[in-house]
């Protein structure tokens, strides 16, 4: 079901918004693989301190969440690097230097997506943490229907 299309007065609240942060915000596979080629013998290089400081914004995701910040009620919804206890620092520290330090208190890091009560997702995975038990609207970052940032704010900016 589209929550999309049971739209509500823009005087009531704002809908609520949960973005992914790896692979949707921030290209943690791309860092994965690099640091995979540089010391193949690391089979989680996610878990080594700094892994997370360094990973690179995905192509429109500052903007984007810039803009739906103000056409939503906001939060980052990450699930941690359990194998890396830093992720929890470095992801914070890292939404910080993007977003400023306002933007931190809308740092959820959990690993079970589905406890949360909002009506939109966006997330590269459907599993795995919880997203196929979340109540509300998955937007699957990176599918056929949801490629890039470009498609998946014509989506949303048609929902408000």
């Amino acid at each position: 079901m589209d929550l999309c299309d049971e739209r509500t007065s823009r005087e009531t609240t704002l809908k609520t918004l949960y973005i992914d942060m790896d692979d949707v915000i921030c290209d943690f596979s791309k860092a994965h693989r690099g640091a995979r080629l540089s010391d193949p013998d690391t089979a989680f290089p996610q878990s080594k301190p700094g892994f997370f400081l360094q990973l690179e914004p995905i192509e429109n995701a500052i903007e984007s969440v810039n803009e739906l910040r103000d056409l939503f009620e906001v939060y980052v919804l990450t699930a941690p690097s359990t194998r890396n206890p830093h992720c929890y620092i470095e992801k914070r520290v890292w939404i910080e230097n993007r977003f400023g330090y306002p933007f931190t208190k809308r740092l959820i890091i959990n690993p079970n997506k589905g406890l949360m009560i909002g009506e939109f997702l966006i997330d590269d995975r459907v599993k795995g943490n919880g997203q196929d038990l979340f109540r509300g609207e998955l937007i699957q970052f990176g599918s056929q229907r949801y490629p890039d940032w470009l498609t998946v704010m014509e989506y949303l900016k048609s929902c408000v």
